[in-house]
Formats: C-alpha cells, structure tokens, sequence
C-alpha cells in the first residue's frame, strides 16, 4: 500500500510500527506472566498459558499487517494442508536469515499453535524482545562442545535437564516447538569451514531435537518440515525493513514422528547412531529440495500467493 515510498522511508516506518507493536503487547504479556508465576494453581496457569499466547499471535496478526502496509513481499506457500491448532508439532527448517523468523511466523500464523523457538542462551539479552521471548516461555539453550564437557564432566547431560525442564512448560497445551538444527544462519564461509556435505546447508545438530523428543514424544505426533527459499538472494533484515524482499518461496511437507525417534540419545550409542542416520537422510532431502526450488525459481515455475 505504502510502498511506493523511498526505501529508507518505509524502512524506519515499519521499524517505528514494529517497535510499537512490540511494545504494546510486552507490557500485559509481562503482567500475565508475572501472575502466572505467582498463582501455581493449575487451572490458573493453563489459562494464562493461553491468554499469553494469544497476545502473541495478535503481535504476529499487527506485524502481518506491517508487512503489507509497507512491503511488496509475497509468500508462496505449500503444504499447509491437514494441520491444525489442536496438535503438538515439531517444526524444523533450514536457517539463512534473521528474516526466517518473522517469515515463518506470518505464514504459520492461524494455521498451527503458536510457534515457540529454541533459543541461544544470549539472546536473552536483546532489548525488549528477550524479556518478551521469557515471558512466553521460550526455551533458552545453552550447549556445550564435547571439547568442554571433557574438561568439565560435571555438566555432562545438564543441556538435556534444561530441554527437558523447558519442554515441561509445553505439555499442557497444544504448541509448535520451533528449532533451526543447523544452529546459525547459512553463510558460504561457515559452509566451508564445515566442510558440510550439503550444497545449500549447514550440518545439522541432533543432540537438541533428540532431547526434545525423548523430553516430549507422547505429545509430539507430527513433524513440520519447512524449506525456506530466497529467490532474490538471502536478505539480511534491514532488507526486510526497506521493503527489498519481493518474494519467499516456503514449502511444507508433514510426516508422522516414528517412536524409533524417541529415545535416551544421551547414553544409548545405538539410539544415537540411528538417529543420526536419520537425521543426514533428512537433512540430504531438504538440500535436494533447496535444489529444486532454484531451478523452478531460475525456469519461472510456480506462481506466488499468499
């Protein structure tokens, strides 16, 4: 509608809406959240749940709108058929930008529980959307290298303690637990020193889904796998700003989690062999997909709607 307007323009506008959205919900989300923690009883808690969520997904609706207002940007979407809002999932997708997040948010919302994301431990700290993402329950991870549980054995399984703790906060009302596996954003110089045997991915890190299905797996029946895909290059979030995204092709594809998923990944070798293999086989057929959305997006293929 407004996007006729300079792009330094419509970026500081749709920054200034943004941040007044945000602002706007964060102060009864951080009310609900403090009463929530205050009354343990668990009717009382259950419905704060809900009432916390449903603030959220009225930020995601005013941040939708912001999109449209200042923006050109189209979705293609795919495969969204046969989901819910009654269900638990587990959504996995690939990870290039910032912009991923408030991409997958817009297209989801509506369509499954609201998204709850696996979050770096540091990310607490960003002004006004980590107090935010607390009060909503986001779970905040912090891993540790095998090179540092070595020298601090102590710690050992202490990351899937944390899981498990954040994952208790999730059993009592469907949701959609969100992890970007690759754990950063896809950069051609991080694919290198990878050495990743993906074309168009990162390597992907099981030990943090493996956790969440054992911590989870009688409520998460189904797995949400997203393919994002950037026919005009990967943006970078002042690009999303000035309204320099003119299209994102996103494809769904649902599948029932195996029980074979769910196991003690941990100490179990076996189950964690396994799930390994699994996960590469997973992660070859994203990559193979990413493959074949370029050639549609270079052939034409395909029209995009919303």
């Amino acid at each position: 509608m407004l996007n006729f307007l300079p792009a330094p323009l419509i970026a500081l506008l749709s920054f200034s809406l943004y941040a007044l959205n945000t602002i706007f919900w964060l102060i009864p989300i951080l009310v609900f959240s403090l009463l929530k923690a205050l009354i343990p009883i668990a009717i009382s808690q259950k419905l704060f749940s809900y009432l916390l969520d449903l603030m959220a997904s009225n930020w995601v609706a005013v941040n939708t709108f912001n999109q449209k207002l200042f923006t050109q940007m189209k979705l293609q979407v795919t495969g969204l058929e046969g989901v819910n809002k009654k269900d638990w999932y587990l959504v996995l997708a690939n990870h290039q930008s910032w912009v991923d997040i408030v991409v997958l948010q817009r297209a989801l919302h509506g369509k499954i529980p609201f998204l709850k994301f696996f979050l770096k431990k540091e990310l607490i700290y960003v002004p006004i959307l980590g107090l935010a993402w607390w009060a909503l329950d986001f779970p905040f991870m912090r891993r540790y290298s095998q090179s540092f549980l070595k020298k601090n054995p102590h710690l050992r399984g202490k990351d899937l303690e944390t899981t498990r703790k954040a994952c208790g906060k999730f059993k009592h009302k469907p949701v959609s637990v969100m992890s970007f596996i690759e754990g950063t954003r896809f950069t051609q110089a991080k694919h290198d020193n990878q050495k990743s045997p993906f074309k168009y991915l990162l390597k992907p890190k099981a030990g943090g889904i493996a956790f969440v299905l054992d911590a989870m797996g009688e409520h998460l029946t189904t797995l949400v796998d997203i393919t994002i895909y950037y026919p005009d290059d990967i943006p970078n979030f002042v690009d999303f700003l000035s309204g320099r995204i003119k299209q994102v092709h996103i494809e769904v594809h649902t599948q029932a989690i195996d029980g074979q998923l769910s196991g003690d990944y941990l100490n179990d070798r076996t189950h964690k062999i396994a799930f390994q293999k699994w996960l590469t086989q997973f992660w070859a057929e994203k990559d193979a997909r990413l493959d074949k959305m370029l050639t549609n997006a270079k052939q034409g293929d395909g029209n995009i709607k919303e």
